[in-house]
């Protein structure tokens, strides 16, 4: 394929995936099978738009209320900034925690700079989780809250149109 049909490639699976990949055993051979092109090519490409950054991420976006889970808090911690990356590593890595990012402090209103995302069957499981993290951390966590969802939002990425 030349240069111009893999950019034509490329916008076709975005397009095809951006509402989310099929629930199949296969989804990225259906998905192959659905634009006439074989699953390495397809594989191929999602790795050559992951790598140039067109793409940030390919990945679970669960409903977490259809899966039972009513509390849903975003812990939010005060870590010193130059410890971001490795504590953001740390945390991100723990199986209680869905997402965690960076964020910028808004001082001197707002000094939480590392949010965490929990999930759990009630506001105290939250809360039990938080202090997980938060014992963890030890005096890294100067200080920290959790606050929690009180609707359910659209979790949709960018769309291009058609």
């Amino acid at each position: 394929m030349d240069t111009n049909d893999l950019a034509q490639l490329d916008r076709r699976i975005v397009l095809a995936t951006q509402a989310g990949l099929p629930l199949d055993a296969r989804p990225y051979h259906w998905l192959a099978s659905e634009l006439g092109v074989e699953p390495d090519v397809l594989m191929d490409r999602f790795r050559v738009m992951l790598d140039e950054g067109r793409i940030r991420r390919i990945g679970v976006v669960p409903n977490h209320y259809r899966l039972g889970y009513s509390a849903n808090g975003m812990s939010v911690w005060d870590v010193p900034d130059e410890d971001i990356k490795a504590i953001g590593k740390q945390i991100g890595e723990l199986d209680i925690v869905s997402h965690c990012y960076h964020r910028p402090r808004h001082l001197p209103n707002w000094p939480y700079n590392l949010f965490a995302m929990l999930h759990g069957h009630s506001q105290e499981e939250v809360r039990n989780k938080v202090e997980q993290i938060a014992q963890l951390l030890g005096d890294k966590a100067r200080r920290h809250d959790v606050l929690f969802s009180t609707r359910i939002l659209k979790k949709t990425g960018l769309r291009i149109a058609g």
